[in-house]
């Protein structure tokens, strides 16, 4: 397989040139040199389909290690999913028949829907509660947020479930406190971070989440549908297969049930996954870090801006910790969000998502690598302008 090449401008992703594209942190972009090397995998398939499976557990063992190395764990406990919500469901689902009625799973109001949901399902399947405890806005400390979520442990919590970066409110919860907290109550902790991998360096085996999920597709800039799930070595055995396939045997127990068990479910499109050594290769050759700062910088800035101009105060720490690239921007609580969006999208043909959190109006701003500062001048512009007259009632 070719590997990245070194280019550096927007030319090297298929973005559309007619949108201002500022919603990075839904769907993600794959960098052409990258695209390119997903083709190529698909193509080895095509070729020679029974070749190719013949070796697809040797491959997806190479990309896994790959991976590995970059979150700074072992392959061992890494397993490949589609993306972040099937993570969340393969422990959901398996965790199912662990949890006893009247158990307690607790997160908080700031979560995903999808993942919301199948938390839901699964309790619901087990007699178990499923708790959103409120985390009030603003956040101004990381022992303010610990504090107000620890203080809805009870002796019936048996799961902990957080998002690490929220989707609707774009901040980046202090974990690794209550990943310690929970280990000493023998409480599991299940982490979402979806929007985490790419944004900053991640050091799973050292946060201390027994099972943690994360995309590749998002800032990473991976093939769509290409995610991982880490779980710790000491809680393998809760893993139950989502889909059951040739992984899982009725008279033995598999050796490696997370890859067994998660990966090993007949003929589907591995591609994704076999290019995310390409991904984590272009980030290296295009110093990730500094392009994490540039647009932090960048999306601080814009922050700033608007913040002061409508005199709203900020929902976190204006800290490299609480957010990185997806930036939460407070307008004035009157804003009618779906009217602004609408503007935005009409006229300026900008995508960013404009939310209505309990009250709170948070544009969430993506700022990734092919961002310009024109593109977010233009932004801020055409908030400043419109703003004002889409109030509320």
């Amino acid at each position: 397989m070719t590997t990245a090449t070194q280019r550096t401008d927007r030319s090297d992703f298929y973005l559309t040139q007619e949108w201002l594209l500022l919603n990075n942190g839904s769907f993600g972009a794959c960098p052409k040199p990258v695209f390119e090397v997903y083709q190529q995998w698909q193509v080895e398939f095509e070729k020679h389909p029974g070749g190719y499976m013949s070796r697809q557990r040797e491959e997806m063992t190479n990309a896994r290690t790959v991976l590995a190395e970059y979150l700074h764990t072992d392959q061992s406990r890494l397993a490949f999913v589609t993306n972040a919500t099937m993570g969340v469901n393969v422990v959901a689902h398996s965790l199912r028949s662990w949890l006893q009625p009247g158990d307690e799973v607790l997160t908080t109001d700031h979560e995903y829907g999808a993942c919301n949901h199948a938390w839901q399902f699964n309790c619901g399947k087990a007699g178990a509660h499923y708790i959103n405890h409120t985390i009030p806005l603003p956040i101004h400390t990381d022992e303010q947020f610990i504090e107000t979520f620890w203080s809805g442990v009870t002796a019936r919590t048996k799961v902990i479930y957080l998002s690490h970066t929220t989707s609707p409110t774009a901040l980046t919860f202090p974990l690794a406190e209550i990943c310690r907290r929970a280990r000493e109550r023998d409480i599991l902790t299940v982490i979402d971070g979806a929007h985490v991998p790419g944004q900053r360096d991640l050091f799973l085996d050292d946060l201390g989440a027994d099972f943690y999920t994360g995309n590749c597709h998002k800032w990473m800039s991976a093939p769509k549908g290409t995610a991982f799930l880490h779980v710790r070595d000491e809680v393998q055995h809760l893993i139950e297969p989502l889909i059951v396939g040739h992984g899982w045997f009725p008279d033995k127990t598999s050796e490696t049930p997370l890859v067994d068990y998660v990966e090993q479910y007949g003929t589907r499109e591995l591609a994704g996954f076999l290019a995310v050594p390409a991904a984590i290769a272009y980030m290296q050759q295009h110093d990730w870090a500094a392009v994490r700062q540039r647009c932090h910088a960048m999306a601080l800035a814009a922050k700033h801006t608007l913040e002061q101009h409508f005199d709203t105060e900020m929902i976190c720490p204006e800290t490299f910790e609480w957010f990185s690239q997806l930036c939460p921007i407070r307008l004035p609580d009157r804003t009618d969000m779906g009217k602004l969006g609408q503007i935005l999208r009409e006229q300026y043909q900008i995508e960013i998502p404009m939310i209505n959190f309990r009250g709170t109006k948070i544009a969430r701003l993506s700022v990734q690598m092919y961002t310009n500062q024109a593109e977010l001048d233009t932004f801020v512009d055409a908030i400043l302008q419109h703003a004002p007259a889409c109030q509320e009632g």
